[in-house]
Formats: structure tokens, sequence, C-alpha cells
């Protein structure tokens, strides 16, 4: 068996475990990465969150012209601001917007766009071209540059599979569903051998990887309390496990979860209504508790999805679009709306075209808050200026 092989396998080196088997219970410890004092928090929407019916242009009578299914009212919005306003279960959204935390990002896609929910998800994840394909995630090459050794926590993702994302050659990121549940190391594991084989020299470093990155999670959630009362959703219980690892003293770089749901084919404004409520009070709930922690300059949450919706409703809901807005909070953001508001009189056979490629906000990200060259990794976009 080869490496790559192996780790085909095993995905980001932990397969989504909730408790760790003994036999990995047998390596090392490591120091925790401490690179500055930013790190990013990515809420993935997946299924293709609509867009424009997230952050809406109320003031255009294209928008009721194109959806006379399942516009929302001018009466209902809140927050509105030069033409656009958040959907009625987003008024947290708004209010951090009025507080100054949080900044829109209009018209975010790629050139020549897929409408599969897996392929266009995997083009977000390595931030390739969409007739590219790459086994690294643009995330997890990131984590092999900056991270000067093998560093097991330098990215989290709190779900119950992997993230292609944080996936690189070495392994920097570690996927838990239930940080509560990972076994502690006893001394008695110490002395445990997985293999007196050298050709499995990889396996042990993966093994390593697991049993330290549980280690040092469960110090991070001792030295951490939840300080409020988070909704009882699993996207609140994922953000209030990365609120804990974050006062807890982590050091990760990177934390990734995700919501999904959004494939609003049918039933949409119910459907929609119900997710973007889940989305709104558990981003406030963490939100509120990163600021009572004085800890929000130091955090940027990244809200996106893989596509938005078609312009016309189908009757009952929508179809897979192209472009849409990404929300960015927190991390000393400037609280603007970045791009124009969505031309709904030029559209790209029947879909939005997009003005901002999502690379760029990578870039933005990497360059403002990683103080890292994007151009290592591949990015060659350029990052938005205005934006911190």
């Amino acid at each position: 068996m080869n490496r790559r092989n192996f780790l085909s396998l095993t995905g980001t080196f932990t397969g989504g475990l909730l408790i760790l088997p003994d036999f990995l219970h047998a390596f090392g410890s490591q120091n925790n990465l401490v690179v500055g004092d930013s790190c990013l928090v990515f809420v993935q929407l997946n299924g293709g969150n609509d867009g424009l019916n997230t952050f809406i242009p109320f003031d255009d009578p294209l928008y009721y012209q194109s959806r006379p299914k399942i516009a929302l009212s001018k009466n209902d919005v809140v927050g509105k601001n030069s033409g656009m306003a958040f959907h009625p279960a987003l008024k947290d959204f708004a209010q951090m917007q009025q507080n100054g935390d949080l900044s829109v990002i209009q018209n975010v896609g790629y050139p020549e766009p897929n409408r599969s929910h897996f392929r266009s998800q995997e083009i977000w994840q390595t931030a390739t071209d969409s007739n590219k394909y790459l086994n690294e995630g643009w995330l997890g090459r990131y984590l092999d540059l900056q991270c000067n050794e093998h560093q097991p926590t330098a990215g989290v993702n709190l779900d119950s599979i992997d993230n292609l994302a944080l996936k690189g050659t070495e392994p920097n990121a570690i996927t838990v569903k239930d940080p509560n549940r990972f076994k502690v190391r006893t001394d008695k594991d110490e002395n445990i051998k997985l293999s007196n084989n050298p050709q499995l020299d990889f396996v042990r470093k993966i093994a390593n990887s697991v049993t330290e990155g549980s280690d040092d999670i469960q110090k991070a959630i001792a030295q951490s309390t939840s300080e409020m009362s988070y909704p009882k959703t699993g996207l609140a219980k994922n953000l209030e496990w990365i609120a804990r690892l974050i006062k807890g003293n982590l050091n990760s770089k990177v934390y990734y979860t995700s919501l999904g749901g959004f494939d609003t084919h049918d039933n949409q404004l119910d459907i929609h209504s119900r997710k973007l409520t889940e989305l709104n009070d558990a981003i406030f709930s963490f939100y509120t508790d990163l600021k009572k922690a004085k800890l929000l300059q130091n955090v940027t949450v990244v809200v996106f999805s893989e596509f938005g919706r078609r312009v016309k409703d189908n009757g009952n809901g929508t179809d897979h679009g192209t472009a849409a807005p990404m929300f960015i909070i927190g991390g000393n953001n400037k609280g603007k709306v970045i791009g124009t508001n969505p031309n709904l009189a030029d559209l790209d056979n029947g879909d939005l075209k997009y003005q901002i490629d999502f690379r760029s906000v990578y870039a933005t990200l990497l360059q403002q808050k990683m103080n890292f060259d994007y151009t290592k990794i591949g990015i060659t976009n350029t990052p938005l200026n205005g934006f911190f």
C-alpha cells in the first residue's frame, strides 16, 4: 500500500472518527501552532443557497417580476440599505452589519460555472479552474506551507465527514464530530507499537496526528467554558465547540463546518426560512460569544455556498444557478458591501453574471488575515481592496 492510496482511504486522516481506536494511542505530543493571532472560520452552506432571497434587491422591480411565487415583500425584509436588504430570518445579520462587523461580497462566482453540487463544491474547496482537478484543497496547501512541522490541529473540521478544502500532503487537519468524545492517551499507550514494518511509517504518522490532535482538543476544552446559551441545533453546537477551542487556545489557523438543506427546488419559502433562521441564530450566538471574550477581532467568519439559484422561480422554488453573495463577519472587516447590486436586466442565460471570483476572496483572506503569499498555493486572482 503506498502513501497516497492510504490517504485516499483516510480522507483528512481521521475519517470523521468520534472515538479513537486504542491501537492509535501510541505516539508523542505536539506544540500548538502559533503564527499570529488570527484564525479563519468557514461555514459552508451545502445545496446551493439562494442568494437573491438571502440578500435581497428589494428595490428592483425585476426581482418581483422574476419571482412572483417566492419574492420577499419589501415590508418584510430587514436592514435596508442602498436597495438591498436581508431575509427577515437574518435579522441578526442585519444587526451585525449595522454594528460594522459584517461585510457582504456581491455576485461571487467563477468562470464557466458548474451546476453540479459535488463538482462546484470541489472547485470551491480546491480553488481551481472549473476544468481542472486537484487532490489537495486550498487550505490544505496553505497549511502544508504555513506549518514549519507537522501540526495535527492546524485545521479543525467540525463535521461527520472530511472536507477536501483541508486536505494536504501532510496531516495538518483533523475531522471530529464531537470533541468531547475524544479519548485522551494514557501512559500505558506510550509503549504500544503499531508495526515493526518500516514501510508503514506513514501510518504511524497518521496515527500520531489523530492521537496528538485529540489530546490538544481535550486540553483546549478543559481550559474554556460556554459562557452563554447556544441554540439546540447542529450548526450552533459545532460553532459552540469552535468557540470553546478558540477560547481554550488550541491555536488552530482554520476551522470549518457546514450546514446542509439549501437545495430548494420546491417549498422554498418555508424551507429557506427555516435554514436561514438556523444559520442566523447559530452565527449570532458565536459572534456574541466571541465579542464577550474580546476575540472577535482575531476571528474571521466566512459564510458561502457552492452556487446560487436561477433568477426566475420555477413555480414553488428555484433551480441551480451561479453567482451569489458571500458574508464576512468579524476580523476587523470594514462592514461594507463590496461589489454592485445584482443586475437582473443583464443575465447569462437566466443566471446572474459573476463579478468577483471567489479566489479573489481567498487571496484577500490569506494575504490580509494570514499574512501569507496566496500565489504560493496557485491562486493568481487579485485580492479585494478596502475590505479589512
